[in-house]
């Protein structure tokens, strides 16, 4: 029993190990979240710093989680350069092709896109999209929800975030052909 348990180990570390080299090697960048905040309308104060501040975390939280849970390449795209892509609000979220140019404008192989949507004072969505530079396809759309204390919560939200955009990545490794046996 031992040696085919053994035997099962070796086997699944020889079908991973490939995949996981890979997706070191994958480069992806992420971009500054967009804040999408329906609350504005209910508050006398229509600038909710609380809010800009946790948006603009976003990003170098999710970079850092990326590249901890994946050790992926990280592609740093400045916020001047985004802004430059960007027509406006929402675009290069909706605009797969744009936002993967954008990618393969730094070598990125991924761009994940996203946005905070705001739809309440008692929880936010981080909702993100994850694009293949290449392909320019959409193969992940990613929300999830964060209730709680902004500080103590918004880091675990973006873990989460994270590990649905590592698992999505390893799995379009793992289809595609290896071409460079």
């Amino acid at each position: 029993m031992r040696l085919f348990l053994a035997c099962l180990v070796a086997v699944q570390l020889l079908f991973l190990s490939p995949i996981t080299t890979l997706a070191a090697d994958a480069r992806v960048a992420v971009l500054d979240f967009e804040l999408n905040d329906l609350t504005l309308n209910l508050t006398p104060n229509p600038v909710n710093p609380e809010e800009v501040e946790r948006t603009a975390s976003i990003k170098p939280l999710l970079q850092k989680a990326l590249e901890a849970k994946g050790g992926y390449k990280i592609v740093d795209i400045d916020l001047e350069t985004q802004n430059k892509a960007n027509a406006g609000f929402g675009y290069l979220f909706d605009h797969y092709d744009v936002a993967a140019e954008l990618g393969q404008n730094f070598d990125a192989d991924w761009i994940v896109v996203g946005r905070i949507h705001k739809a309440s004072f008692l929880f936010v969505y981080f909702k993100a999209h994850l694009i293949d530079a290449k392909t320019k396809r959409l193969v992940g759309d990613y929300t999830v929800e964060v209730k709680g204390q902004q500080k103590k919560i918004t880091p675990k939200g973006v873990e989460r975030l994270a590990e649905q955009i590592d698992e999505t990545i390893r799995l379009q490794i793992a289809k595609k052909p290896n071409t460079s046996l």
